[in-house]
């Protein structure tokens, strides 16, 4: 295609996949109020109000501001818009960027896909389970005397990140097994990583967690560890299986691969054609010198 072209069918991948997320988020926009209650469910509700005895044990979920009320309700649904609507918006990039692959790449996407899904979703459901237990924690510190006052719109967004975080995180894991199926990363070189990498997730799992406890981060750091170490064994096994389609990988670098010296189909070596002889040159000045000039001019 020329560059218009390319240019007029993205405009049209684009238009289908935002219309499909704006369908989407008009219907979500009708549930909004249990799409709110769902994402705020891990927070410890208070059954009869606040008070000294019970500000440290649960929360009030509230909206603080005159405005919270309908940026929440577009926020979410928005979200949700995205959400439902991804496997259309997906396909739209998929079938403008599949034309260019080759099949082989085509065959690396689709498994790419396949494992990535199912890691996300795991990801993103382990955070939801270690919600309402890192919420509960977080509130505990709370002093004696004091309220927890939360805005709904704060939690929202603790929810998403809490998420969004452990979604990808998870697919650490198969970001190393890519790079050891493009043989850039070996297997016995993530094996030697561990130490650095054990350390490393913990640290992260400290740090990207929005709720800074230790809960959140044993629950993050642990499962990623697992799936490193899932991924190391899959990579030695893939080394194994490439070495052994490769026959000079027990070469030394100084030692020369066998000659393959196998007859042809016909079983005839073919024969190769002696070279022409040179010219014969000149062997007098004056023959090589032809109106004023020799013989390579």
């Amino acid at each position: 295609m020329p560059l218009a072209e390319h240019l007029r069918e993205l405009r049209n991948r684009l238009a289908k996949g935002l219309l499909a997320i704006v369908v989407v988020t008009v219907v979500a926009a009708f549930y909004s109020e249990d799409l709110m209650r769902f994402l705020s469910e891990p927070v410890p509700r208070c059954a009869k109000g606040l008070g000294e005895s019970t500000g440290g044990d649960c929360a009030v979920v509230s909206f603080n501001t005159l405005l919270s009320p309908f940026t929440t309700t577009v926020k979410v649904s928005l979200m949700a818009g995205v959400i439902i609507a991804s496997p259309v918006w997906l396909y739209q990039l998929w079938a403008f960027v599949a034309p260019g692959l080759h099949k082989s790449e085509k065959k690396y996407t689709y498994a790419f896909v396949t494992a990535a899904v199912p890691l996300f979703v795991a990801g993103a459901y382990l955070a939801y389970v270690i919600l309402p237990v890192s919420m509960k924690v977080l509130i505990s510190i709370t002093p004696d005397g004091s309220a927890n006052i939360l805005g709904l719109d704060d939690v929202l967004d603790f929810t998403v990140r809490m998420v969004l975080i452990f979604g990808i995180a998870f697919e650490l894991p198969l970001l190393l097994i890519m790079l050891n199926m493009t043989g850039i990363v070996t297997g016995r070189r993530m094996a030697r990583w561990w130490r650095g990498v054990v350390m490393g997730v913990f640290v992260f799992g400290a740090v990207a967690t929005p709720t800074t406890d230790p809960v959140g981060m044993i629950a993050l750091a642990g499962p990623i560890i697992v799936l490193y170490f899932a991924a190391v064994a899959f990579s030695l096994v893939n080394d194994k299986r490439r070495a052994r389609k490769n026959t000079d990988a027990a070469l030394d670098d100084d030692e020369a691969s066998e000659l393959d010296l196998t007859p042809d189909s016909i079983g005839q070596i073919e024969s190769v054609p002696a070279a022409r002889a040179l010219p014969e040159q000149a062997s007098s000045e004056q023959d090589r010198r032809t109106n004023g000039f020799d013989d390579v001019t």
